[in-house]
């Protein structure tokens, strides 16, 4: 994260409300997110992360309050919501994405060498040509993950993407997105979960319905110690 990259607001929220059937599940919640930073979003099952993500991309619209974005914005969904049975390869999967793009940075379509490229990164390299229904789940969150690179977003919005994975995996993930992090996009990375991983970002949001804290990691620890308990000590918090 650079000085440039503190100075320019990628997404933010202002008094953001949102409901279902009554209930509501959002409540007040205001955040900002600047250029170049990794941030977690971390809060117990039912705490709103899910709906949270799909208020700042657009997908739900808020009863109340405001989302405004700089650039492009993209989400890599929970694993759970794609059907892994579909006939298609892990590389076929992965330029999907490019069907997604709608950003500046994006103007010509993805070679077969971007594609080979993103599934390096992600530690697929030798897998383009396997079907999804021969990946196991950690392999599946690691396509899920070059599809969304491929879109070349400004703000890349992450629903559980450590969910289900074991720690080395856990920390392959992460390091792809510190690096996508360090060349000035904006992530934000949610999970139900509570541990010494939360080290690995710049920042942590404690949603449950509303912003408990939100600041560095140690200082969210300090504010929030008497929450721990509510939360696991795996994955990606």
């Amino acid at each position: 994260m650079t000085e440039a990259h503190l100075a320019t607001t990628t997404v933010s929220a202002r008094d953001l409300c949102f409901g279902y059937g009554g209930r509501p599940a959002i409540d007040n919640v205001n955040l900002q997110l600047v250029a170049g930073t990794l941030t977690a979003l971390v809060g117990p099952n039912g705490a709103g992360k899910s709906t949270l993500l799909h208020l700042l991309q657009g997908r739900l619209i808020a009863s109340e309050g405001t989302v405004d974005l700089n650039g492009s914005i993209a989400l890599m969904p929970q694993r759970a919501a794609i059907d892994w049975t579909f006939p298609i390869t892990v590389s076929q999967m992965v330029n999907l994405g490019q069907t997604s793009r709608r950003t500046s940075r994006a103007t010509k379509r993805p070679t077969a060498s971007s594609t080979s490229t993103l599934l390096e990164r992600v530690g697929m390299g030798d897998m383009g040509s396997r079907r999804l229904n021969q990946l196991s789940g950690g392999q599946q969150q690691r396509v899920l993950l070059a599809r969304a690179l491929m879109q070349e977003s400004d703000v890349l919005l992450l629903d559980e993407p450590c969910s289900a994975i074991d720690p080395p995996t856990r920390d392959h993930l992460l390091g792809v997105m510190r690096q996508q992090a360090s060349s000035g996009q904006t992530l934000l990375v949610s999970s139900h979960d509570w541990g010494s991983a939360l080290d690995s970002y710049d920042q942590v949001i404690v949603l449950d319905g509303r912003v408990l804290a939100f600041g560095p990691p140690e200082e969210v620890r300090n504010k929030l110690t008497d929450l721990t308990c509510m939360m696991g000590s795996h994955c990606c918090g």
